[in-house]
């Protein structure tokens, strides 16, 4: 398929880019996106969550009172997880959350996201950016002009740049990625797509090994 390449001004600049059917152009796997997804969040948990039991809470472990004639239930300990200040039953412990996916399977649900947004003529291509400094102002006046001023954005760059990493960062709506970082989760969040014109023969490449 063929879309126009923009300039920053959000005007054709008469020269169009030829996006891959392999990579924007299959039949959309839901599926396979829902795992990527879920792998994604899941990889983001730190999993250091942790409560005190009773073998781990600072007390004494003398038995509190006698075991029979006080008309109460038996106590051994005032670590015991009934008594305020005690330890917690089968309280939460470190844990690992990490899944994994195969190569294929992770290259095909950004393909399938990919097709998605262009299937919804969601994706943008945009002629290469170069700030010489980082200017948030520069880059608002850029999604006003491609009209993304109030929707997610996500603009793939070809490779680092920091200053166009840093003009983007202070903006909530918008964000930043190269080729390589480029993950399904990020697509599917996002209401548009940009592709820096050269950012295209990267992300196929990777996408089509």
């Amino acid at each position: 398929m063929e879309v126009a390449v923009l300039n920053s001004q959000g005007k054709e600049t008469g020269r169009k880019a030829v996006l891959s059917d392999s990579v924007f152009g299959i039949e959309p796997n839901n599926h396979v996106i829902y795992l990527d997804v879920k792998r994604y969040l899941a990889n983001q948990r730190q999993g250091t969550h942790k409560a005190k039991e009773r073998n781990e809470v600072a007390g004494s472990t003398r038995k509190i009172k006698k075991q029979k004639g006080t008309g109460t239930a038996r106590a051994g300990s005032v670590k015991s997880p009934v008594f305020v200040g005690g330890g917690r039953i089968f309280g939460p412990r470190p844990k690992d959350y990490t899944q994994k996916l195969t190569k294929n399977v992770k290259r095909l649900a950004r393909r399938s996201a990919l097709s998605a947004k262009a299937q919804a003529q969601a994706v943008l291509v945009l002629e290469d950016l170069n700030f010489d400094t980082p200017k948030t102002k520069e880059f608002t006046n850029i999604l006003k002009s491609l009209g993304l001023e109030n929707k997610k954005s996500l603009f793939v760059l070809p490779d680092t740049n920091n200053n166009v990493y840093l003009s983007s960062r202070n903006l909530k709506t918008s964000s930043v990625v190269t080729a390589s970082e480029l993950n399904t989760y990020d697509v599917v969040n996002a209401t548009n797509v940009v592709l820096l014109e050269s950012s295209v023969e990267v992300l196929e490449s990777i996408l089509t090994k």
